[in-house]
């Protein structure tokens, strides 16, 4: 089986464990939930395919909220695991800086492949910390192909701080001309809200938080900062 040439961290590092990463499991046993794995998460499948970090509450101290995708869509499994048990962890900015689409030369069929090879310098010159998620990060991180003709790309953008409206706009433009829909999300220290929207002036963007989703004015203020100043 080819291997992925993504950086992977041990699970040392996992007190950042952030929404989108890929994490290896050690074992499927491993995995916590009230439910029996379903069928399709059986033991050769959970050694090759990573699960991916979501945004959900924390329950325990060290124990982080992971789904199990399988080859299709409805095939989903929302699951938590102790960080101890984790054996390695992929970033989506890992897959990016390391262009591991790359190795993949096989797959450039694929228009997401396609639209990474035209995204990843110009995003590059803008100086923005991205990275690959959705099916395509899954797919270049764990060798196991799940991209379909109708693939879209899937993106995250960090932003610490404010992003202006024009800024924003400037980056929808330079995805214009893929040969697939792109879905850029950017991550504020408060959760993710969508780029589009907030390139099209909405007055309020939907903000996906651990604690659920919220519209807000401003995707960089807490929830507290948002009331005080409404």
């Amino acid at each position: 089986m080819r291997q992925s040439r993504a950086l992977r961290m041990p699970s040392a590092t996992l007190q950042r464990a952030r929404p989108h990463d890929l994490l290896f499991l050690g074992a499927a046993q491993a995995l916590l939930s009230d439910d029996p794995l379903p069928p399709w998460a059986d033991r050769h499948w959970l050694d090759r395919a990573p699960a991916v970090v979501r945004r959900a509450p924390t329950v325990l101290p060290g124990v982080v909220p992971v789904g199990l995708r399988g080859r299709t869509r409805s095939e989903r499994f929302a699951a938590w695991i102790h960080e101890r048990e984790v054996a390695t962890l992929v970033t989506p900015e890992s897959l990016s800086r390391a262009r591991t689409w790359q190795q993949y030369r096989d797959w450039s069929d694929a228009a997401p492949i396609r639209a990474l090879e035209m995204l990843a310098p110009r995003l590059d010159r803008l100086g923005c910390d991205w990275g690959v998620t959705g099916s395509v990060g899954f797919s270049i991180a764990s060798s196991i192909r799940l991209l379909s003709a109708d693939s879209d790309l899937d993106l995250l953008i960090r932003q610490e701080h404010s992003m202006t409206r024009s800024e924003a706009r400037a980056i929808v433009q330079l995805s214009s001309d893929l040969p697939c829909r792109c879905d850029i999300q950017i991550e504020t220290p408060q959760g993710a809200f969508s780029l589009l929207e907030w390139a099209r002036n909405s007055p309020r963007v939907l903000l996906k938080t651990e604690n659920g989703p919220r519209l807000c004015t401003s995707p960089w203020a807490s929830a507290d900062e948002e009331g005080a100043s409404s």
